[in-house]
């Protein structure tokens, strides 16, 4: 028998009606359906948070890359020039930063002092994630500061009304004294990942020289490209090579190595345990093919009769198990990325239903994504290779499993075959 007639009669097999066996196939491809789903779903929201986590790191907090120089190097506020003609780099940046105490109206808290050039936050990748809560988010003169939301919340701060930072300073002798400075809050902000921000305190950079001694802080350049995430590997030789000796340049995987080996970590065993799930739906095909092989012995008997070779007969049976799994893997996809593409207004449409008997009960309002530890908006990413790669080995792990019972099919003897029937 020709491939041609051996695909159309495992064809006829899936789609068959039930009570001739083709309801073992149809149930083994839905089971796949059904399995791929939560995968999908799981990549695209796993995708998304770590995407929209890392695009706040690298637009609000670290930058594309960093660049630090010797101890008796040039100031990193002197080298934007020798950087900003570089081809593809977006946008050149000083930032001092320190650590100190703010103190407010309703207490005082550590806070992480970044003094920074205005323009970073105007820069169309940091005005993109940067919420003004409250106020404006650019600052005007050098006494004024920008806090994170939460930390205004914490000491009681208000737009408008002064704050007092206290940082450390050294003297000649080698003991340190605090030095406490007024700001005056210029506004109040929100990166939309409080885990980021929760100790923002921002001033202007002059206003961060008078503030944070080079002793206890640390400086550096900020460097943003067009595309972070294929170029930031290959700007760091070229920054290398215009600056010359006494430069370190670090790009954004170096600086957040462990966070982000941390969310990509979490992500792989997420997909781990939902790929044993798939593997399992797709073992199942195996089952279903030794019923259908059982339902058909007619078939085989005939069909062998009439010459078709043992090796004919078991790739009939490889092709039922190839298209099971080919329409349970397209039909569990294309469901997957329908319910992954609506997570957002799914999640927020279940908060809105539970929230009804959460105010009944608690008072309170019920936040699925709480933005204390996620993002309020997950961002939809479809990472196209990987669901290729799931939907093919779904398939071949269908193939596998069916290739014993396809084989035992093939080696059926007819005669004894006609004697049962």
């Amino acid at each position: 028998m020709k491939l041609g007639g051996e695909f159309f009669v495992a064809l006829r097999y899936l789609l068959g009606r039930a009570r001739e066996g083709g309801r073992y196939l149809q149930g083994a491809a839905a089971g796949i359906a059904v399995s791929l789903i939560p995968i999908i779903v799981t990549l695209i929201v796993a995708d998304g948070m770590i995407r929209g986590i890392t695009d706040r790191y690298l637009e609000l907090g670290t930058g594309h890359l960093q660049i630090y120089s010797a101890p008796k190097g040039r100031e990193p506020h002197e080298l934007a020039e020798d950087i900003e003609g570089i081809p593809g780099v977006r946008g050149v940046w000083a930032e001092r930063h320190g650590m100190g105490v703010i103190m407010g109206t309703g207490g005082k808290a550590g806070a992480d002092i970044r003094a920074t050039d205005p323009s970073f936050w105007e820069d169309p990748g940091s005005a993109r994630f940067l919420t003004t809560i409250e106020g404006s988010a650019v600052l005007e003169s050098n006494q004024e500061a920008l806090l994170g939301e939460a930390l205004a919340l914490s000491i009681g701060a208000e737009v408008g009304k002064p704050i007092y930072i206290m940082s450390i300073h050294p003297q000649a002798d080698g003991r340190t004294i605090p030095l406490t400075l007024p700001f005056t809050v210029r506004g109040i902000v929100s990166s939309g990942y409080r885990e980021l921000d929760s100790l923002w305190c921002i001033v202007s950079y002059e206003g961060g020289e008078r503030l944070l001694s080079p002793e206890f802080s640390s400086t550096y350049l900020i460097v943003k490209v067009d595309d972070p995430y294929a170029g930031a590997e290959r700007f760091s030789p070229l920054l290398r090579r215009a600056l010359g000796y006494g430069y370190s340049v670090y790009t954004w995987k170096e600086l957040q190595y462990s966070q982000y080996s941390s969310y990509e970590s979490t992500r792989q065993l997420l997909l781990f345990i939902m790929a044993l799930i798939v593997i399992v739906a797709a073992v199942n095909v195996s089952s279903a093919t030794s019923m259908l092989v059982m339902e058909r012995q007619r078939d085989i008997a005939v069909l062998k009769a009439a010459g078709t070779s043992p090796g004919s007969m078991g790739r009939i049976f490889l092709f039922s198990s190839f298209l099971t799994g080919l329409t349970g893997a397209v039909i569990g996809i294309a469901l997957g990325l329908l319910i992954g593409n609506s997570i957002n207004f799914l999640i927020h449409g279940l908060e809105e239903f539970l929230g009804i008997f959460s105010a009944l009960f608690h008072g309170e309002k019920l936040r699925i994504l709480d933005p204390g530890y996620y993002l309020e908006e997950i961002p939809i990413i479809i990472n196209w290779k990987t669901v290729g790669l799931i939907g093919l080995l779904t398939v071949l792990c269908s193939v596998l499993a069916s290739w014993l019972p396809a084989r035992r099919a093939g080696g059926l003897k007819p005669l004894e075959l006609l004697r049962k029937v």
